[in-house]
């Protein structure tokens, strides 16, 4: 999961109660599918500040809810609010996550895309712009062993 660390960083989730939120405001329906049908409960994720030189892999997550309709959608007050979303018919969803560490060493992008086994992971890929994307278990396996795990 990508996010900007200006507006919410891992150091913000960690300060949180229980190292606990919900992942909301997600805007394209790629990442929305990801959020809805394939995520589930008790997965990792590998936490990735954005918008930073350099661009980091800096923790790990744990999936504490799967995909529910984003509540932010509906409320007008809300940045992330979609006059199109509806309750009964949701657009958009989140899931909550919980810091479960970060890392002491933290994996640059430079570092990702030179890193065998790696080279292929979708955050890698120029352009990407997904703020929600797979990580295969090999991939996931890498990178652990490489911020020390």
């Amino acid at each position: 999961m990508k996010t900007e660390p200006n507006a919410f960083s891992i150091q913000h989730l960690e300060k949180l109660p229980n190292k606990t939120t919900h992942w909301d405001g997600v805007r394209n329906y790629q990442a929305r599918n990801t959020l809805r049908d394939d995520i589930k409960k008790g997965d990792g994720v590998l936490f990735y500040h954005s918008i930073v030189d350099p661009p980091l892999i800096v923790g790990e997550c744990v999936i504490t809810r799967s995909g529910y309709p984003d509540h932010t959608a509906f409320d007008p007050s809300e940045k992330h609010f979609d006059p199109k979303s509806d309750p009964q018919n949701p657009r958009w969803f989140m899931v909550d996550l919980k810091l479960k560490r970060i890392f002491k060493r933290q994996i640059s992008l430079s570092e990702i895309r030179l890193t065998p086994g790696l080279e292929k992971m979708e955050v890698a890929k120029r352009g990407q712009r997904l703020s929600v994307m797979p990580v295969t278990p090999k991939e996931w396996e890498i990178v652990l062993k490489l911020a020390g795990k």
